[in-house]
């Protein structure tokens, strides 16, 4: 099982609102996408989180838009004036991540595409599983879409992959809900964790975590991800928010 691939055809412009600096490319199938780049700053354990965490998160009902494996020759960025951008793309030869481009989409702000108490508790639970620290109201990383909610951008999750934190360590990591754009949530979180937790099973996380492509993995690291989350789901009780179901 493996991810959809394409290939870059044009790059359209870059998306300077994120820190790795991803662009928006147009693909041989005529899709457009956002680039996410293997040689921009976190390099590919961004992508490796933006994998495993977008996939499992669709598989649980949350909307995560499409996500592909995208070739890119780096002659395109050739023609590219800000140098910036153009070291980036000749850094980035070879396979990067697509996410699917979602065309008049807006950030959320509170004011459409609600998820509701449930939904809110949900993305809550499962962002303090994942350890990501990247959905606060300074940054949401949610998108309105045709009235409806997407979570984009999990490439801060999982950091413990930056320095290979011991699975112990992180099954036990504290979650700081109070930063989180869906904090007030916390108190119906135990309504929802149980179904989440059951929900993740060995044989689900194997199967996310197979998406990711070899080029992106040190020998062994699949083991090391299904290890770290199986034994963070054993010891919920010490991060999840709102406290024990």
């Amino acid at each position: 099982m493996s991810l959809p691939i394409v290939t870059a055809t044009r790059y359209v412009l870059p998306l300077r609102e994120g820190g790795s600096l991803p662009g928006v490319v147009e693909g041989n199938d005529l899709g457009t996408y956002v680039i996410k780049f293997h040689g921009a700053g976190q390099g590919p354990k961004a992508l490796v989180a933006e994998v495993i965490v977008g996939e499992l998160f669709r598989r649980l009902g949350l909307r995560v838009p499409e996500l592909k494996r995208i070739m890119l020759d780096p002659v395109i960025g050739k023609s590219e004036p800000d140098y910036e951008v153009q070291t980036l793309l000749t850094n980035s030869a070879g396979l990067n991540l697509a996410v699917d481009f979602l065309p008049g989409s807006f950030g959320y702000d509170g004011s459409a595409g609600n998820p509701g108490d449930a939904g809110m508790a949900k993305i809550l639970w499962l962002d303090a599983f994942v350890a990501n620290v990247d959905r606060s109201w300074r940054n949401t990383n949610l998108l309105v879409w045709h009235k409806n909610l997407w979570l984009i951008d999990h490439g801060a999750a999982l950091y413990f992959h930056h320095s290979w934190m011991s699975a112990e360590k992180f099954a036990t990591l504290a979650y700081d809900a109070d930063d989180h754009v869906f904090s007030i949530a916390a108190p119906g979180v135990p309504a929802v964790a149980d179904e989440l937790a059951a929900a993740i099973t060995p044989e689900l996380l194997t199967e996310v975590i197979a998406l990711v492509p070899d080029e992106w993995l040190g020998e062994g690291d699949r083991e090391r991800y299904l290890g770290h989350l199986l034994a963070r789901l054993e010891h919920r009780s010490a991060w999840q928010p709102g406290g024990a179901s």
